[in-house]
């Protein structure tokens, strides 16, 4: 038999290596002693290990450990969960199944919506399937008969119906169709006899035995192709990891995500709420919420002002033609509300401020002098989101941005980026977090979503990136994800329990500044009219956003500058009530927030119910204390001193609360 070569990494990472193999060798026979190799990635596609090699395949294989492999992984498990309710509910009508962040998830059109009980049923079903051993079979399909076989599923003939554009009409559709042809994977007995078979692109495991470890999560409602003009179907959402360890770390991190989630914190307390008379996404801040928020307003103000900018304001609507002018509402239009008719004109509820800026730099004649000009406010805007994504504090309809625009010439670019991702670094530490990456949104070429030549988009994308690379950070692409005006970096910063959030962004646009958007010039030191770069950053991005991280992040803890209460006075009797609230004043004269606790409960139940408010400082007083001129000093841990002198106590509160430390 005939040879041909094949390219494999080297295993010391030294480069690649060529090797001969027999013709017709499968990419599994390359692998047969890594088990953990699920799948191969050949010439940079991912292929089912049964793949047959050809002359000149570049070869690495996929863990199943690897972001690739756990996706592999979890779409696998998603043919079984669908395999297994079509066994217990023959009349399920198949939608999408693709694999999620952390899991996977399939639709199904079925008569009734699935109770708990069923997930149990289909759990062990899939059990079953897996013990089975069945074999993942590739297919390949004509349109005229994959649409025979699957006559008794309509969804599946939609997609075949969309296939060119099924990423862009369906969410995870892109799993089972895209260009080029079709595939069906069919799932194998150990007799060789089908099973059950699904549309598919594939890859998947050899097997449904290497599934390892998996559990059904929970069932929900959702719209065919996300669509709420179309049919309501039944989603049942799963996880699938590549071991038990694994499984049981990530059930701990939901546990552990559920006790900090934000929406239940704020409620307890007393934070925020979303009162239905006012609308979905649209939260008000109660009184200790508005310390919290006033905390992070007046930082950030400040720390603005530190960095040369100017504070600005402009209002919350203006005339639908100012966005046209911006491209929003050509661009972005499906994010604004509708208009609104003031005096028979047409105006918008602005979803950005961008626009209103460019004014104010236009208002008079511009030097090069003035540049960098940093213009800079809190500014609210709306943003038309689905109900079906509004998601407490971090995702709204209506919210405050720390919104700035420096306007530069070209060449001060880089410096102005470098500047602002200084700025955005620091910030995110004073507030606690330290562990971040980097994610540069570039444009899709394929898409008309975007303007500018290819030339300034070049231009904009290599001044963001090598700023990004400088600071040493991971730095993580993504494609298509830029703004319709220009490419953005965007701080992806991971939480206390290792959640990433997007954060602040920082945003290059040559487009708004054109002639034909906004027209913005400055006189050069040559004296001709130049078009200045426009840079976008927001620092916290949403002040609601951003504070319904740091509530999940420090699970309602906050450190003594934030919170809402920064010490609360227990006295031990009525009689030592005085006493705390003398030194209450004290404390209040250093700027910190006391109160004191004399009402009737037990002093037991006031420092359990200042350790649920979360509150950073109990001072206790009883009459030892009150001889000696002390109190005792109590932290949220449940740690107490006795017998501090007072001076001291409020020392070390008030170098806390400066020093921004977690306690």
């Amino acid at each position: 038999m005939s040879e041909i070569q094949i390219v494999l990494p080297s295993p010391s990472d030294a480069g690649a290596e060529e090797r001969a193999v027999e013709q017709g060798t499968k990419a599994w026979q390359l692998f047969a002693e890594s088990p953990d190799i699920i799948a191969a990635r050949v010439g940079g596609e991912l292929k089912d290990l049964a793949y047959e090699l050809v002359d000149g395949d570049h070869v690495e294989g996929v863990a199943m450990e690897s972001k690739d492999g756990r996706d592999i992984l979890r779409h696998s498990a998603a043919h079984v969960m669908a395999q297994a309710v079509q066994d217990l509910f023959p009349d399920a009508k198949l939608g999408i199944g693709p694999p999620i962040t952390d899991g996977f998830y399939y639709d199904f059109d079925v008569a009734e919506p699935f109770v708990p009980e069923d997930l149990d049923k289909i759990e062990s079903r899939m059990r079953k399937i897996i013990k089975e051993g069945q074999k993942f079979d590739r297919r390949e399909i004509s349109d005229d008969d994959a649409r025979a076989e699957l006559a008794d599923e309509p969804y599946k003939l939609e997609l075949i119906g969309l296939k060119s554009a099924a990423g862009d009409a369906a969410e995870g559709a892109s799993v089972e169709v895209g260009e080029g042809g079709l595939t069906i994977y069919d799932n194998l007995k150990r007799d060789g006899s089908l099973a059950w078979k699904d549309l598919c692109r594939g890859p998947h495991l050899p097997t449904t035995k290497r599934i390892p470890a998996f559990t059904l999560m929970r069932s929900a409602a959702a719209y065919w192709r996300g669509n709420e003009k179309n049919k309501q179907l039944q989603r049942i959402y799963g996880t699938a990891w590549e071991n038990k360890e694994a499984l049981d770390a990530h059930l701990h991190r939901i546990e552990e995500a559920q006790r900090r989630d934000h929406r239940r914190l704020g409620t307890e307390l007393d934070l925020y709420s979303f009162p239905d008379e006012i609308g979905s996404g649209l939260p008000v801040f109660h009184p200790k919420g508005g310390v919290i928020k006033r905390e992070m307003e007046d930082y950030v103000r400040r720390r603005h002002i530190e960095e040369g900018f100017d504070y600005v304001g402009t209002p919350h609507i203006a005339k639908e033609e100012l966005f046209h002018t911006s491209g929003h509402l050509p661009y972005y239009g499906e994010g604004m509300f509708p208009a609104l008719d003031v005096d028979g004109n047409d105006y918008r509820l602005k979803a950005m401020n961008c626009p209103m800026h460019n004014l104010i730099f236009r208002s008079r004649g511009r030097s090069y002098r003035e540049l960098p000009l940093r213009l800079f406010e809190f500014g609210h805007v709306y943003r038309h989101e689905k109900s079906g994504v509004i998601h407490g504090l971090t995702r709204v309809r209506g919210f405050a941005q720390d919104d700035s625009h420096s306007y530069v010439t070209p060449e001060q670019a880089p410096d102005e980026i470098r500047h602002l991702l200084n700025f955005v670094l620091s910030l995110l530490r004073d507030f606690g977090l330290d562990d971040f990456y980097l994610e540069l949104s570039t444009r899709d070429s394929s898409k008309d979503k975007f303007i500018g030549s290819d030339e300034d988009w070049a231009i904009a994308t290599k001044v963001l990136e090598d700023v990004c690379l400088e600071t040493g950070l991971e730095l993580v692409p993504d494609p298509g994800g830029a703004a319709y005006y220009g490419p953005k970096v965007s701080v992806q910063a991971r939480d206390a329990i290792g959640r990433s959030w997007q954060m602040s962004t920082i945003q290059y646009d040559f487009n708004q500044p054109s002639p034909e958007r906004f027209n913005l010039e400055y006189v050069a030191a040559d004296g001709t009219r130049q078009q200045p770069v426009m840079i976008h950053s927001a620092k916290f991005g949403s002040i609601e956003r951003f504070m319904g991280v740091l509530v999940e992040h420090y699970a309602g803890a906050f450190p003594p500058w934030l919170a809402p209460v920064q010490v609360v006075g227990i006295p031990v009797a009525e009689r030592h009530a005085d006493h705390l609230y003398a030194v209450a004043e004290q404390l209040k004269a250093k700027g910190i927030r006391v109160e004191v606790d004399d009402s009737d409960e037990r002093m037991q139940k006031k420092i359990r119910n200042a350790q649920t408010q979360k509150v950073p400082f109990m001072v206790i007083a009883g009459d030892s204390d009150i001889e000696a001129g002390a109190v005792s000093f109590r932290y949220r841990s449940g740690e107490q001193e006795n017998g501090i002198a007072i001076d001291d106590a409020i020392a070390r509160i008030v170098e806390a609360v400066e020093s921004r430390v977690q306690v």
